[in-house]
């Protein structure tokens, strides 16, 4: 794909790269360890919250409709929808670690107002610290696996990276989930999220390095692409959002994705509520879909550069669709479970395949950029699916809710298979 970049001049000094630097995940498989590391405590501060919090908002502050329950994914999808925009751009500009540990920095309140939260607007205001800590934490470490992977293991980098995430998330939901169902919802499972912050800040701080440089010697080692001018945010946004068909494909397929994640995470629990599963069965359910997200991501990535991008996210698209349904029609923990697994195993086919094929289509001069607009488009999904969802169970009944983010997910697959071309074929023009 092509970006019009006549807006500006490139920087000449920006591209030089240093010699000693060398692009693969062998290569630098120490500096990506310890960024997988980070990701899984990135991951594991919104695993916190994914079991218990519908419950605090019912019993602790007695919230009943459903849109004033999802009001804290809303924040939290706006908030790191709008950081993600943000991110990508101060990654290319600014660099990637001082963007890492800005976003730890606002992660550090966010335990402790959950824990003492007096009102459920000071839960919001602790989701709007989420999201944006978010959006500059879990964006960047995106950015630097993708810089030192280099362009050919770039599927197997953003799996393992997604893994550690979800698997973070999982682990932690079903911890807040066991830790509430002993001693009570708050504040001991958020004692938790103390820890993951000091950890990962540290981390951040003293032992992640920059990772900017191996950007700019994979951009100089592309000839079509290594004397490129940056060009604009606008014209990078209009591509990836609208003009391009397989940038504008893999961000609707974003933005839906996490649609239903955001409905999972608001409703799931009510549903499992509804059907009479005890807090300790809420935060296993909880925990399966993302577990399994989290495991599958280890395969699906590497699977997705062997293969290819367009046949595993319409697949993936398509499994999530039958989960999702699973679970509209279930009553009984089993089907709960297997809903759960197929929502995580489509998901996981889905997700680092989308930010692989973001890779496959741009130069690496301004890939940070393209990213951090995927990623709004994306995590803008958790809004519009806690909104929607809420309004929907609200006026028809929470299964109607479910039945609908079911159909708009499977559309959403049938759209990419449409519109998109092959991630191949992507892969190919983009090395030309």
């Amino acid at each position: 794909m092509s970006i019009d970049s006549s807006t500006r001049a490139p920087s000449k000094p920006s591209m030089v790269a240093r010699p000693e630097l060398e692009l693969g995940l062998r290569a630098n498989w120490k500096q990506f360890s310890l960024l997988v590391v980070v990701n899984a405590f990135v991951g594991a501060m919104v695993g916190m919250e994914r079991s218990i919090l519908p419950a605090i908002a019912e019993q602790e502050f007695r919230l009943v409709a459903h849109t004033a329950i999802l009001a804290f994914i809303v924040v939290f999808g706006v908030s790191k929808a709008f950081t993600n925009y943000f991110a990508g751009r101060f990654s290319d500009t600014c660099g990637r670690k001082i963007v890492l540990v800005i976003g730890w920095l606002i992660a550090t309140p966010v335990p402790f107002l959950l824990m003492w939260a007096p009102s459920w607007n000071w839960i919001l205001l602790a989701n709007v610290f989420l999201g944006v800590s978010q959006g500059l934490t879990w964006s960047t470490t995106v950015i630097m696996k993708i810089d030192l992977a280099g362009p050919n293991n770039r599927g197997t980098a953003l799996g393992i990276n997604e893994f550690a995430g979800y698997f973070a998330a999982g682990a932690a939901a079903l911890a807040t989930g066991w830790i509430a169902s002993e001693v009570g919802l708050r504040p001991q499972p958020f004692y938790l999220g103390v820890a993951f912050v000091l950890i990962g800040l540290l981390l951040s701080v003293m032992v992640v390095r920059e990772t900017r440089d191996y950007a700019r010697l994979e951009a100089a080692r592309t000839p079509s692409q290594g004397a490129a001018a940056m060009p604009s945010q606008s014209s990078i946004f209009w591509q990836t959002s609208v003009r391009d068909p397989n940038l504008s494909s893999l961000s609707q397929a974003g933005l839906v994705n996490n649609l239903n994640d955001g409905m999972a995470w608001g409703l799931f629990p009510v549903v499992f509520a509804g059907a009479g599963m005890t807090l300790a069965q809420i935060g296993t359910l909880a925990a399966i879909y993302p577990t399994v997200w989290g495991l599958c991501q280890l395969f699906t990535g590497a699977l997705s550069d062997r293969i290819g991008r367009k046949g595993l996210i319409v697949a993936g698209m398509c499994v999530q669709a039958l989960g999702i349904a699973i679970i509209a029609i279930a009553s009984q923990f089993s089907w709960y479970a297997v809903g759960a697994v197929l929502l995580g195993l489509g998901t996981a086919m889905v997700y680092p395949t989308l930010l692989a094929a973001i890779g496959d289509a741009v130069s690496p001069a301004w890939r940070a950029s393209t990213v951090g607009v995927y990623r709004f488009w994306r995590d803008l999904g958790y809004a519009v699916g806690a909104m929607l969802s809420g309004l929907v169970a609200d006026q028809y009944g929470v299964a109607s809710a479910v039945w609908l983010v079911a159909g708009i997910t499977f559309l959403s697959g049938m759209f990419v298979a449409v519109r998109m071309r092959s991630g191949t074929q992507a892969r190919k023009r983009s090395r030309k």
